[in-house]
């Protein structure tokens, strides 16, 4: 019989919450949350459950790979399954995490499924297959039935009929396959045009990326009497995080005063930001926020005056929707102390 292995977090693993999401890797024999679920409806025996916490393997990405490829490196497994992760983004960027590392180490099939909304989606369709999920963990039987379904149809080496017929979301992957219709490309290409020049809908067989296009701003004729603010998704913020901004796909931000600062102190600020090593900006938060720097260029009369005010959240896995929320609640801010440029950096 064909064997299965399946990835979870702290939450669905029954570890805890919020609060053991620090919780380190895990393997437990049999089944354990949604693995209950997937045995229902898969054609193989779910034989292990991984289980970790979303902020230990966000804030210790390497390790947390070495250790469940330790885990999985004397197992006997077919496929391997990982969530549902829902619109959860930390779980959404650890499973894409888990299951690229799984499909590049034992070149087998991986499935995981997530909202649209999880920034887990955008980071990973291309590589391996993710499913449309559902919003929260109320359509979890639902998701876990769909990977059950797919897996079951890889196990059996059936036909894979495409990502808008199987229910997953495209990797952008072309094939060259025969027609069952046998209709010829210039055929499709004239009934194409025909049904666009009257209005009617039609499906394109080759889909170009939407760009969120955004106008360049016209240049500042005058820095020197311009106020410039500081704007960074790279996590810098007081020592005691006041505003809970998360280590990964971010939906909080915060804005913090720096009148009469010149510098960001080491012990005073700190990045919490899990996607790269924090030592230099734990040492000095100006290399990621540049305060010691506008400060001077304050002083030597090369811009006006620095807002008195930095903004800042997380980037890593952070959506395009949320950061754009994020950024339209910070304007009001700015736009209130006629903020004539912003320098955002990022890591």
């Amino acid at each position: 019989m064909k064997k299965a292995i399946m990835y979870v977090n702290q939450f669905f693993g029954q570890i805890g919450g919020e609060d053991k999401a620090d919780f380190k890797p895990v393997i437990k024999c049999g089944l354990v949350g949604p693995a209950v679920e997937l045995q229902k409806h898969l054609d193989a025996e779910v034989t292990h459950t991984i289980i970790c916490g979303d902020n230990f393997i966000g804030s210790n990405t390497e390790k947390a790979m070495e250790i469940i490829m330790g885990f999985l490196k004397d197992k006997e497994f077919d496929i391997f399954f990982a969530g549902p992760a829902f619109q959860a983004g930390r779980y959404g960027v650890a499973c894409g995490q888990v299951c690229k590392a799984v499909k590049e180490k034992f070149n087998i099939p991986v499935i995981t499924s997530m909202h649209i909304e999880n920034p887990g989606v955008e980071m990973f369709k291309k590589d391996m297959y993710i499913f449309k999920g559902g919003h929260s963990a109320a359509k979890m039987k639902d998701d876990v039935k769909a990977m059950a379904a797919f897996g079951n149809k890889l196990l059996k080496g059936e036909e894979n009929l495409g990502a808008d017929e199987e229910g997953y979301y495209a990797r952008g992957i072309r094939h060259q396959v025969w027609r069952k219709d046998g209709v010829m490309a210039a055929d499709r290409a004239v009934e194409m045009t025909i049904k666009k020049l009257n209005g009617k809908p039609y499906e394109t067989e080759l889909p170009m990326p939407k760009m969120d296009r955004v106008p360049i701003a016209p240049a500042i004729k005058d820095l020197s009497k311009a106020v410039i603010a500081l704007v960074t998704s790279g996590g810098i913020v007081p020592i005691d995080n006041p505003d809970r901004i998360q280590s990964a796909s971010a939906t909080r931000w915060g804005r913090y005063n720096i009148e009469g600062i010149d510098d960001l102190k080491e012990g005073v600020y700190k990045t919490i930001h899990a996607g790269y090593d924090p030592a230099a900006a734990d040492a000095d938060p100006d290399v990621v926020v540049p305060l010691d720097v506008m400060r001077a260029y304050e002083k030597e009369g090369k811009i006006g005056r620095l807002h008195n005010y930095f903004y800042s959240t997380v980037g890593t896995g952070t959506t395009q929707g949320e950061a754009a929320r994020m950024a339209n609640e910070m304007i009001p801010y700015l736009k209130e102390d006629e903020v004539d440029a912003i320098i955002l950096t990022s890591t």
